[in-house]
């Protein structure tokens, strides 16, 4: 047999060397987080997992193998048929489940003997997630961040994609999240990775940075939206320098209707989100803001939202948890287009030499 096992610790570091990494694990789990560019196979999807489950605990395990087993080699031979008839034997595929035991290990040991060079993943998902957990904290301590800092509506993500546009290194949090960070900045229609996923994600960005180049990142909080920044990352973060991005007002507002367009087609919506800020502001204040949107003074609510509610408290927490920003340096584009963003982008980096 050339069916051979590895490492998650020594995977994390080798993923590209595989010419396909197989999630033989269940549709949930796959979506719930998988190793990067991993394929889901499933060995048993939802509902035959489920069902096997129930048949282990209320009969006995005997039957549930039995029947699973069943299960299992129609799915693997579906799978077969589907992707491999036409792949030459050279292909070396990276196979995993949760623990690495009988779902992957039915997939592999059918590979295997077909004549494919199969490695299985030890401990399977689970062990690569502790492997990841680790490498994250590793990797970040290792990296010369560079943290944008400024106001909500000062175009730190446009700037973040202007860098990134003009060659630098960038970690978009809040890409990452599908989130805006604020108590407003849910996206309609775009749901939010799970918690493993997003950590996965970052590991999967970070993986992939030079430690001899700066990398650029915003001055998030501990939580964007539900998911939760790495303890570490949010360590190095607070003690980087840090960029302090400057706008005018009326180019934040300007920003802000255009990055929140939603909420300017859809004022219910938009009355329905500044509810959650009646514990923050007061019935009185959220119920004016709510009537001005209602009738279509919408500008002169997000310039209150900017000066009552979201200057002050990014403020404090800025002086209170980021160690360098009272020292950042001040940069400031022309406004708030993409144009003027691409333009100080540049000057940063050859500020940089």
């Amino acid at each position: 047999m050339s069916l051979t096992t590895l490492s998650a610790e020594e995977a994390i570091g080798r993923l590209h060397e595989f010419d396909a990494v197989i999630d033989a694990r269940s549709e949930a789990e796959f979506e719930e987080d998988h190793l990067p560019g991993a394929v889901n196979w499933p060995t048993l999807n939802n509902a035959e997992r489920h069902a096997i489950g129930t048949l282990y605990k209320q009969v006995n395990p005997f039957e549930a193998k039995k029947r699973g087993a069943a299960l299992a080699a129609r799915n693997i031979a579906a799978h077969i048929e589907r992707e491999l008839l036409a792949t030459a034997k050279e292909w070396r595929p990276l196979t995993y489940c949760w623990r690495g035991g009988k779902r992957s290990g039915s997939l592999s040991l059918i590979l295997d003997q077909i004549g494919f060079r199969v490695t299985l993943l030890e401990g399977g998902y689970k062990a690569f997630r502790a492997a990841v957990v680790q490498d994250i904290a590793r990797r970040v301590v290792a990296l010369d961040w560079r943290v944008v800092c400024g106001t909500t509506g000062s175009g730190k993500t446009r700037l973040l994609q202007a860098l990134a546009e003009a060659g630098a290194q960038v970690i978009d949090l809040e890409g990452l999240a599908n989130h805006r960070s604020s108590v407003l900045g849910a996206i309609p229609g775009l749901a939010q990775p799970s918690q493993k996923r997003f950590d996965t994600l970052i590991w999967d960005a970070l993986r992939r940075l030079d430690p001899a180049r700066p990398v650029f990142i915003e001055s998030e909080s501990k939580k964007v939206g539900n998911v939760a920044v790495p303890t570490a990352l949010i360590d190095a973060m607070r003690q980087s320098p840090c960029l302090n991005l400057v706008l005018p007002d009326p180019e934040r507002v300007a920003l802000l209707m255009e990055d929140y367009a939603f909420f300017v087609r859809d004022t219910a919506y938009f009355c329905d989100r500044l509810q959650v800020l009646t514990e923050f502001r007061g019935k009185a204040v959220v119920q004016d803001w709510q009537d001005s949107v209602r009738a279509g003074q919408i500008e002169p609510v997000v310039q209150e939202l900017l000066t009552l509610h979201y200057d002050p408290v990014y403020l404090q927490s800025m002086r209170r948890n980021f160690k360098q920003y009272e020292s950042s340096k001040m940069i400031a584009p022309e406004d708030h287009s993409a144009g003027a963003m691409a333009k100080l982008a540049q000057q940063i980096l050859d500020d940089r030499g």
